[in-house]
C-alpha cells in the first residue's frame, strides 16, 4: 500500500507533535543512533506522522539517542544507498519500510552479519529481520471484502466486481488481495477484471478503470475494490467522468480526501489504521534492541518472510469506516479535524451525519 498507509493519523496531531520537537533531524553514527528509512512521501502519512511520531517516541525514551532519517521517494536504488550509508556510519538499529521488500533481502542479510538489527516497519522486508511491526494485512483485505459485500447487499450474488490491487513490489499487497478474495470469491457473481497497480498509482488506477468502462460499459460491473484510498480517488474520478453513480468503491488508509469522498457518497468505505500505536511500538522496539533489551513484551505475534520464520512481530487491528460510523471512529479518535473534513462544500452532508 501501501500501505499505505497506507494509514491516517490526526491532522490535528501535527502541531503538538512538532511542538514536542519530533521534527528534529539530529543524526550521527554509533551506539546512540537509530536509522529510519521510509519509502516515499506521496502518501501523506509518512512525512506528517510516521516520521514525527517515531522521532518523538525515541526522544522520550532516550535523550541522547538520535534518529537518522531518510526517504527513498519510491526509488529502490536510493533506499539501498541510504541503508548502506547507515551501516557504514556504524548505526546498529534500522527501522526499514522497504520500497521493494525482495530487493532489500541482500542488504538486510549483509547488515545482520555485521550485527545490525533491522526492524521491518509496515511492510515485511525479506531477509534476516529482527522484528516486524505492522497491521494484520490479510484481515484488512477481509475487511475490505466485507465492505464490498455489505454495500452490495442482496445484489452481491448477481454482481460483478472490478479489483484494483496494490503494487507488485509491496509485500502487503498480496495479503490484502488474499483476504479480499477469501471474502468475495463465491459471494459475488464474478471478479470481472483484476489488475495489480504498480506504485499504487492513482493515475494508473484511473486509466485502468476508464479503459474498462470504455470496453464494457457502465453496466459491466457492480462494485470496485481498491486496495488503497489513493487509487480509490483515481477510480472515483473515472466513474465521475463516465457519469456513473451509486457504484460501491472501497479503499484503505482513512486519508482526508477519502474520508471526504465517504461523506460525499463517492467512496463507500475506507480502512482506518492508527499510525500512532504502530509508530510508537516500532520506536520502542528500536530503543530496546539498541540497548540489548528484550522485546518480548512488545511482540505478541510472529511472522514469516520467505527466508526466515518466527520473526517477533506486533500486528495491530484495523477497522472499517463508513458514513454511519465515521463520528465514532476517526472523528472520535481525533484522526481527522472536523473543520477540514467538512470543508470543500461538504457542510450540508456533514450536518446530516451529525459531524458538525
Amino acid at each position: 500500500m501501501r500501505r499505505a498507509v497506507t494509514g491516517a493519523m490526526a491532522l490535528s496531531l501535527a502541531a503538538p507533535l512538532a511542538a514536542c520537537g519530533s521534527d528534529q533531524q539530529d543524526t550521527g553514527p554509533g551506539k546512540d543512533s537509530i536509522g529510519l528509512l521510509l519509502p516515499e512521501s506521496k502518501a501523506a502519512r509518512y512525512e506528517k506522522f510516521d516520521r514525527r511520531i517515531i522521532s518523538s517516541r525515541v526522544a522520550s525514551l532516550c535523550l541522547e539517542c538520535k534518529v537518522d532519517y531518510h526517504n527513498a521517494e519510491q526509488q529502490v536504488d536510493a533506499q539501498k544507498r541510504q541503508f548502506d550509508a547507515l551501516v557504514k556510519k556504524g548505526v546498529k538499529v534500522i527501522i526499514l519500510d522497504p520500497v521493494d521488500a525482495a530487493a532489500a533481502k541482500s542488504w538486510v542479510d549483509s547488515a545482520a552479519k555485521k550485527g545490525v538489527k533491522v526492524i521491518a516497519y509496515d511492510r515485511l522486508a525479506e531477509g534476516d529481520v529482527a522484528a516486524y511491526v505492522s497491521y494484520d494485512n490479510e484481515k484488512i483485505g477481509r475487511l475490505q471484502g466485507q465492505g464490498i459485500l455489505a454495500a452490495l447487499g442482496a445484489q452481491a450474488a448477481a454482481s460483478d466486481v472490478v479489483m484494483m490491487n496494490g503494487s507488485p513490489t509491496d509485500p502487503n499487497a498480496p495479503s490484502y488481495k488474499k483476504g479480499a478474495h477469501a471474502v468475495l470469491d463465491g459471494k459475488v457473481r464474478k471478479i470481472v477484471y483484476e489488475k495489480d497497480i504498480p506504485g499504487w498509482s492513482a493515475a494508473t488506477a484511473k486509466k485502468e478503470m476508464g479503459d474498462f468502462i470504455d470496453a464494457h460499459g457502465a453496466e459491466g460491473f457492480g462494485a470496485v475494490y481498491s486496495a488503497n484510498d489513493g487509487m480509490a480517488g483515481g477510480i472515483a474520478a473515472a466513474l465521475k467522468s463516465a457519469g456513473i453513480k451509486n457504484v460501491p468503491v472501497g479503499g484503505q488508509d482513512a486519508e482526508l480526501p477519502a474520508l471526504q469522498r465517504v461523506v460525499a457518497g463517492t467512496q463507500t468505505f475506507t480502512i482506518y489504521k492508527e499510525v500512532r500505536p504502530e509508530a510508537e511500538t516500532a520506536a520502542e522496539i528500536a530503543f530496546r534492541l539498541l540497548r540489548g533489551k528484550s522485546i518480548k513484551s512488545l511482540t505478541s505475534a510472529t511472522a514469516d518472510n520467505k527466508t526466515k520464520s518466527g520473526i517477533p512481530a506486533q500486528l495491530f487491528k484495523a477497522q472499517m469506516v463508513t458514513r454511519k460510523n465515521m463520528k465514532n471512529t476517526v472523528v472520535r479518535d481525533g484522526a481527522v479535524r472536523v473543520d477540514l473534513l467538512c470543508a470543500d462544500g461538504l457542510a450540508a452532508e456533514c450536518k446530516s451525519l451529525d459531524l458538525e
